[in-house]
């Protein structure tokens, strides 16, 4: 029977979060997740392996990043230079393969998670062209014929930031889920992992600001929860009173990341 998720101590997920992980694992589907940035997209991935027991890699998209590039490289400049010099056997190409995270994941020993971050950076043809890949679990290296076959089936997490759609044909193959913006009573649990001696006043304070400061929907960039965090780290360093919260904007700078919000913040 597969281990259920339920979260962990050092990430607070929703029961519809826990839920639909858990789907994601018995179907054996990628969980593919959306949210305002600084919503735990990215450290789900990393409670889903401590929570499993299992090991994590992590791909992280460029605009740059080919699906290839998850397979794995071939080391072209590496045998030329081979070649020149006399250093090994050039006539054994597979000295010069190297896997990607997905080669990774699927020889390895041991179920993984594997996250593949924020995949909507890449071009557009990216997520299809992993389409056959992450369906049948294999794909060949062409330059050795030699075909790569998962070992077991991983958890994979992919994060988006809604920066493009994706593919229909890669959203059929999904499982979704959208993290919604954590609540005040969520959000008291989410602070509470990370500052769990937190005085209750500054705790109030801070957040009521918070809220405050996110319902103002002129902002360009409203503060996600990991400025939340940082923001209190910063008033426990700097010894900040929490009545100087109800008047002041008191550091304001770990919350809001422009100057256009920062001249519109006015109450």
């Amino acid at each position: 029977m597969t281990t259920l998720y339920q979260g962990t101590a050092d990430y607070v997920a929703s029961p519809e979060l826990q839920q639909i992980v858990n789907v994601s694992l018995a179907i054996g589907r990628p969980l593919l997740l959306k949210g305002e940035p600084g919503t735990g997209k990215t450290l789900l991935a990393s409670s889903i392996a401590k929570s499993l027991n299992r090991p994590l890699l992590r791909w992280n998209i460029k605009s740059t990043t080919k699906a290839i590039d998850g397979l794995y490289f071939y080391d072209t400049v590496q045998r030329l230079n081979d070649s020149r010099f006399g250093d090994g056997d050039i006539s054994d190409i597979k000295r010069y393969i190297k896997l990607g995270k997905l080669g990774d994941t699927f020889i390895s020993q041991e179920p993984v998670v594997l996250l593949i971050d924020e995949i909507d950076k890449a071009d557009l043809e990216f997520p299809n062209d992993l389409l056959a890949e992450i369906d049948e679990m294999r794909f060949t290296i062409s330059e050795t014929d030699e075909e790569i076959s998962a070992l077991h089936r991983p958890m994979v997490v992919i994060t988006s930031n809604n920066e493009k759609e994706l593919p229909d044909a890669f959203l059929r193959r999904c499982v979704f889920h959208f993290i919604e913006f954590p609540d005040p009573a969520r959000m008291t649990e989410i602070v509470k992992v990370h500052f769990p001696d937190l005085d209750k006043k500054l705790l109030q304070q801070a957040l009521t600001k918070f809220y405050q400061i996110r319902g103002k929907t002129e902002l360009k960039k409203p503060p996600s929860t990991s400025e939340l965090i940082d923001w209190l780290h910063a008033l426990i360093s700097m010894g900040i009173d929490p009545k100087a919260l109800e008047k002041e904007h008191e550091l304001i700078g770990c919350l809001l990341k422009n100057e256009q919000d920062l001249q519109k913040l006015s109450f």
